[in-house]
């Protein structure tokens, strides 16, 4: 009850908020340290005004409260961003992050009350007051716990649950929670002074003795004790006797290794694994695995070690248990390593145990063949989704989302566990950490798949979570939103929050341009331009660094300042330069000639048309806008509805049109411009010379010469809607047609599956983009939607003319334009 009321108190600030705090005018004294805590956590670092709170109790005792909420508000995934952030791809934490000036907003529930008064002037207080008080502390603390709680990812124990599931894995993993009887540490000097003292005179057995006691040593005391001299001593004796050790004794000095936290790149390390490359073949597969789980643990790169160990299970295929096997999937996972030669064995061995795996080796599998980029078929792919949209109730949400990027990887349209994750995932979105709901986020977007219930629990959720997340969550999310084209019902504070996140993270662009592209190209979708990280991204400085991207970010940047340049004119900031725009439209427009233009749904669409209006100076089949990356059939029309020639560069313009199949009378171009003789309606199509879809066509009304369903495509009155926070940039109202006698523009797109979410008419977010733009240039837009116009590809001549007829000369269109 005291959680829900402190809520209800202290509502989240949807608006960017400027701190005044003393840490902010002292930050040029601060320490290193204090600084990057301010970067990671800048409302903790904020509220360090007054550190310490005097409360006077009724109690004649000087009683004093320390006010220090960083201890319990920061989140303990920013606090070890410098060693799980380099597992999971993304090291962030830049040295001169501190030199970057932001604003920051209190929207996460970690801002605290405002106690600046009652710090003041301490008053007298009734105990009951104080108790309040106390309680509500206290119950702020413990939320805030159980918040870090939840928010924390351990990327090098949580890929290892699956471990517990089975006695098996105790032989093939090392378990760093195993409880272990504690020497003191009087007696780890005792074992060094012998080892000083009795130097060349140590046996193997003495030597492994002596390494296994010391790593039963006290945890606190095992940096200091790897960086004294006797144990380099011991190290050395390790070395020089190396092949006199027994293969299990080495195995333990190995593990010692693990518990003592011996650097990667210790001499030590680098004689043992010298010296298990050389005994593989000797040694028993739970050595192997067992051998290469503790190179994971003390985060050493072995190629080496991985190339020989996948040769000697590629003989013992045969031999291996369950358990080995998913061990095998997990090394080859975090080695990022993928044995061609053992994938189709990798298949067959999934479909064998498919039904027995328990749901943490499931994903645990997956996780494995997601991180080492593995193809898997999508027979296999089906059958594991067949299994989790069964038993997604009794799966943990770590394990789902480790399927899910795997079927994201395999572009898998698994309809029934998309179903399925859309009822069970909702409720659940809570308790997940923020990197997790990303991955589910993403692959619903990634597979073009829109859940409205499950992306409204996403937007509920998210604002409070932001701040525990990386820069990398924040484009992800704005990415997914934008791509499936929806604002959800919290639209002001979802956005708001994470553009906020990505100014807090504007460091973190330097090294990861492709983040900020993402996020902002998400942004562009739903029309919202926030103008000081648009004028970051547009700088040459910025423009460079994603050149030595191992993406390709080019197009991006093209897409992003052409979008800028049409629907922002009154933006002043930083702009691509025109040679850059002109490399790119040549690379894309090369690129369309050969792969988008020749497509038989356009290829025929272009021909019917040039057949139908005159020839192909009437027809131009090309991107009217590049940066959207897909064609457009431009075709001009006078007010009453008559073609206008416009296209005098197509190289057959000059020529008589050959082999047509029908003959240009003047009586055809009659029947196809103003329809049957007999008909009533001069720009009309006889009834009889209609396919059912353009029946259904007749009765619905034609706001942009298509239909769509569940509101998908942006209305012109949206386009003159007031400017809403967190856009940055206004864009203009929608540009009126060209009144000039010449008529209309039109731009007849003809889509596929690509452009429209899965299993829906719900267009995505780039396309409806480009709609929108089309129109502002002065289009109207009209679509042969894939749902009409494949079917008729396998009609008729005649029927494909009177469909296209019927689109291109609406009777609608002459009423529009005017």
């Amino acid at each position: 009850m005291a959680t829900v009321l402190m809520c209800r108190r202290f509502p989240r600030l949807s608006r960017v908020t400027t701190f005044p705090t003393a840490a902010k005018r002292k930050a040029g004294s601060g320490s290193g340290e204090r600084k990057q805590e301010k970067e990671e956590n800048p409302e903790t670092a904020n509220s360090r005004t007054e550190p310490t709170a005097t409360i006077q109790l009724v109690n004649p005792l000087d009683y004093r409260v320390v006010y220090n909420p960083s201890a319990y508000a920061r989140s303990r995934a920013a606090s070890t961003a410098g060693t799980s952030g380099q597992a999971l791809g993304d090291a962030f934490t830049s040295p001169d992050s501190t030199q970057v000036d932001h604003t920051f907003g209190a929207t996460s529930s970690q801002a605290l009350p405002p106690i600046r008064n009652a710090l003041s002037r301490p008053k007298p207080r009734p105990l009951l007051k104080q108790s309040i008080s106390a309680c509500s502390s206290a119950a702020q603390t413990k939320e805030e716990e159980e918040k870090e709680e939840i928010e924390t990812h351990d990327s090098k124990e949580d890929p290892r649950v699956f471990q517990k599931g089975r006695p098996e894995y105790r032989a093939l993993s090392y378990d760093r929670f195993e409880p272990v009887e504690t020497l003191p540490l009087e007696e780890g000097d005792r074992i060094l002074y012998s080892v000083a003292t009795g130097e060349g005179r140590q046996s193997p057995g003495a030597v492994t003795d002596a390494f296994c006691r010391l790593s039963r040593l006290p945890v606190g005391q095992h940096v200091a004790l790897v960086s004294k001299t006797r144990f380099n001593v011991l190290c050395r004796a390790a070395v020089e006797n190396m092949g006199s050790f027994s293969t299990s004794d080495l195995i333990e000095i190995l593990k010692a290794c693990v518990r003592l936290s011996v650097p990667p790149s210790h001499p030590l390390l680098k004689a043992c694994e010298g010296e298990f490359c050389r005994r593989v073949w000797d040694m028993r597969m739970e050595q192997v695995l067992l051998v290469a789980d503790c190179w994971r643990c003390l985060e050493r790169s072995v190629p080496s070690y991985l190339s020989i160990l996948f040769s000697y299970t590629n003989i013992h295929w045969k031999d291996l248990t369950l358990p080995q096997f998913v061990q095998l999937l997990y090394i080859i996972g975090e080695g990022r390593r993928s044995p061609a030669d053992l994938m189709q064995k990798v298949e067959s061995m999934i479909l064998k145990y498919l039904d027995s795996f328990t749901l943490e080796e499931l994903g645990a599998i997956c996780l494995g063949l997601f991180k080492s980029l593995s193809g898997i078929s999508d027979h296999v792919m089906r059958r594991i989704a067949d299994r989790v949209s069964l038993q997604m109730e009794d799966m943990s949400t770590y394990a789902l989302v480790n399927v899910l990027k795997l079927l994201r990887y395999t572009r898998m349209d698994h309809l029934p566990l998309l179903k399925k994750l859309g009822k069970v995932v909702p409720a659940r979105i809570p308790t997940i950490n923020i990197q997790g709901i990303m991955h589910i986020t993403l692959t619903c977007s990634s597979l073009h798949y829109f859940d409205e219930g499950l992306m409204t629990a996403v937007a509920t959720s998210l604002p409070s979570k932001v701040t525990y997340g990386r820069s990398k969550d924040a484009a992800k999310f704005l990415w997914s939103f934008g791509c499936l084209d929806y604002e959800p019902p919290n639209e002001e504070e979802f956005y708001s929050s994470l553009i906020e996140q990505m100014h807090r993270k504007l460091h973190e662009f330097r090294k990861f341009p492709e983040h900020l592209l993402t996020g902002l190209l998400g942004l562009a979708f739903v029309k919202r331009f926030p103008e000081e990280l648009i004028d970051y991204a547009l700088r040459d400085e910025f423009v460079q660094k994603t050149r030595g991207s191992k993406y390709e970010l080019q197009k991006d940047l093209f897409t992003l300042g052409k979008s800028v340049e049409i629907e922002c004119p009154g933006y002043q900031g930083s702009c691509l330069p025109p040679h850059f725009y002109q490399e790119i439209t040549e690379m894309v427009l090369n690129f369309a000639e050969q792969e988008i233009y020749v497509r038989p749904e356009i290829v025929e669409a272009t021909s019917l048309l040039e057949t139908m209006l005159g020839g192909p100076k009437y027809v131009r089949n090309h991107m009217i806008l590049p940066h959207t990356r897909s064609s457009d059939l431009e075709v001009h029309l006078t007010a009453d509805g008559r073609p206008i020639p416009f296209n005098f560069q197509h190289p057959v313009v000059d020529k008589k049109l050959k082999d047509i199949g029908v003959s240009l009378t003047d009586d055809l171009m009659t029947q196809l411009i103003k329809g049957s003789s007999n008909s009533q309606d001069p720009l009309g199509v006889g009834n009889e010379a209609r396919t059912p879809a353009q029946e259904r066509e007749a009765q619905t009304p034609h706001t942009e010469g298509h239909t769509l369903s569940n509101g998908a495509l942006t209305t012109a009155t949206r386009l003159q809607s007031e400017p809403r926070v967190g856009r940055g940039l206004a864009a203009p109202p929608s540009l009126a047609l060209d009144p000039q006698p010449r008529g209309v523009k039109l731009a007849i797109q003809v889509s596929n599956r690509n452009h429209y979410c899965y299993c829906s008419k719900r267009l995505l977010g780039l396309h409806s983009l480009k709609r929108r733009q089309l129109r502002q240039l002065g289009y109207l837009v009209v679509e042969l939607p894939f749902w009409e116009w494949f079917p008729l590809l396998k009609r008729t001549r005649l029927e494909k003319l009177s469909y296209l007829q019927y689109k291109v000369f609406d009777p609608a269109l002459p009423h529009r334009a005017g």
